[in-house]
């Protein structure tokens, strides 16, 4: 991403090297089982990772883009403020894994 479309995307900031800028998805508070419990935000659980949706990219990164759903760790991350909407900045081996679409509906996932 060029810093002409760091601008058009309504960001005020060009990202640099391999910084990555994500924008958090849900709450950090309670959060919901798949089966419907409601889980309370100071309920101890094991380390989590969580997903984000990337808003901007630096030039040197090579496995991101905008729009990509990342994985990282939300104890290694630093908070930004733009525009009243808070980000966190990552650096792109901070993330551990980019949201994959199937390619078929129908696929197992399996590489036979």
């Amino acid at each position: 991403m060029t810093a002409d479309q760091d601008l058009d995307n309504g960001l005020p900031i060009r990202l640099l090297h391999d910084r990555v800028l994500v924008r958090m998805e849900g709450s950090e508070g309670e959060r919901r089982s798949t089966a419907g419990i409601v889980i309370p935000a100071t309920a101890a659980v094991g380390k989590r990772l969580a997903w984000a949706t990337a808003v901007g990219v630096g030039p040197n990164v090579r496995a991101i883009v905008s729009g990509d759903r990342v994985l990282f760790d939300p104890d290694d991350r630093s908070e930004v403020e733009l525009h009243g909407r808070g980000y966190v900045l990552l650096r792109e081996r901070d993330v551990h894994a980019v949201a994959a679409e199937r390619i078929e509906n129908d696929s197992t996932g399996l590489y036979l």
